[in-house]
């Protein structure tokens, strides 16, 4: 494993980060572990040295953050882990994202959002279920609308000097809203966010036009999201029906197939695969080393075997030319905005 900064931070995570959400329950979503073949995935994530594990308090409901602080304090130190949650969505087994397709539970006042009632409530049930007197990074899980930037940051601000969270950091929204928030919290000395969790990979570069060059500018770390498009750059979708996909998530995941099956996507995803085959490589590993030189802090992998984080970790010692790079990105066509909601 290789270890780097998170962004100007002093926090040390490892270049893989674990991310949480396929396990929790089943009712959730169909693809997600529960707690037996979760264990042996977060051991060998810590067998490879990953230090870094990724939830969310909507994730199962909450169940994927009881996991998480179970399997962490059974496998590693604490001092040595770093926990990342976030908040923002509602904590309900009916809501399974913003977007998921079908209909939406009923919403509740304070359920969700960035209102100082909501974080105080929210990062205080988080501490409970993930078993722990602290976060390590607390995460605003998307932009909201509805309540002033000020409050938000300030609130955040004090959970963090409450000694509740040690790290702020955000996730998709548009770079003139990161960099206003930034910039409330420079203006009243307020703590700022460290890194940005945002959609990138090889089939979604939109993230190239403004918001990565800000957060290089800004020494911002980068961890993004669905790095494998969902499993769609892992090579195993159908492209003509996503019933016969090789895997339960390809099979049932709606919101891969709204995301990704454009035309351009299948052309990266022929490109990736031939070059995966000259170089002996899974086209897992060969994505995930695109990513990693991309400037990439630490993708957020999602695993569902064992054998997913060997192909994330293996990247870590793939090295790639300018002809790769060619040949990876020429066939990317642009996308409208996914991941905001």
């Amino acid at each position: 494993m290789k270890y780097v900064k998170l962004g100007n931070s002093g926090l040390t995570v490892s270049r893989i980060a674990l991310g949480m959400m396929s396990f929790g329950s089943s009712e959730w979503r169909p693809w997600v572990l529960d707690e037996a073949p979760a264990r042996p995935i977060v051991q060998r994530a810590v067998e490879l040295g990953v230090n870094y594990f990724d939830t969310a308090d909507m994730y199962s409901a909450g169940q994927s953050e009881v996991l998480t602080g179970k399997l962490v304090r059974e496998f590693c130190r604490r001092d040595e882990a770093v926990i990342a949650t976030k908040v923002f969505y509602p904590v309900d087994l009916a809501f399974k994202g913003g977007a998921v397709g079908g209909a939406k539970p009923p919403k509740r006042p304070n359920a969700d959002g960035l209102s100082r009632k909501r974080i105080m409530s929210a990062v205080d049930e988080s501490l409970r279920r993930l078993g722990t007197d602290y976060i390590d990074l607390y995460q605003v899980h998307r932009f909201d609308h509805d309540t002033p930037l000020e409050e938000t940051m300030e609130a955040l601000h004090d959970i963090v000097k409450a000694g509740k969270v040690r790290y702020l950091g955000a996730s998709s929204m548009a770079a003139w809203q990161f960099a206003k928030a930034q910039q409330i919290a420079r203006e009243h000395g307020w703590t700022r966010f460290v890194s940005m969790q945002n959609h990138y990979n090889l089939v979604y570069r939109e993230e190239e036009r403004e918001m990565i060059p800000l957060c290089r500018d800004q020494g911002v770390a980068v961890i993004p999201w669905s790095p494998l498009a969902r499993g769609f750059l892992a090579g195993n979708r159908h492209r003509e029906d996503a019933a016969l996909s090789a895997t339960l998530r390809g099979r049932t995941d709606d919101v891969t197939q709204k995301y990704y099956g454009r035309g351009g996507d299948w052309l990266v995803l022929e490109r990736l695969g031939a070059l995966a085959a000259r170089r002996g490589l899974s086209h897992a590993t060969l994505a995930y080393a695109w990513l990693l030189h991309k400037g990439v802090t630490a993708p957020v992998v999602g695993a569902t075997q064992s054998a997913h984080l060997d192909d994330a970790v293996a990247a870590l010692d793939v090295s790639l030319e300018a002809i790769d790079f060619e040949a990876l990105e020429a066939p990317y066509e642009p996308h409208p905005v996914i991941g905001h909601s």
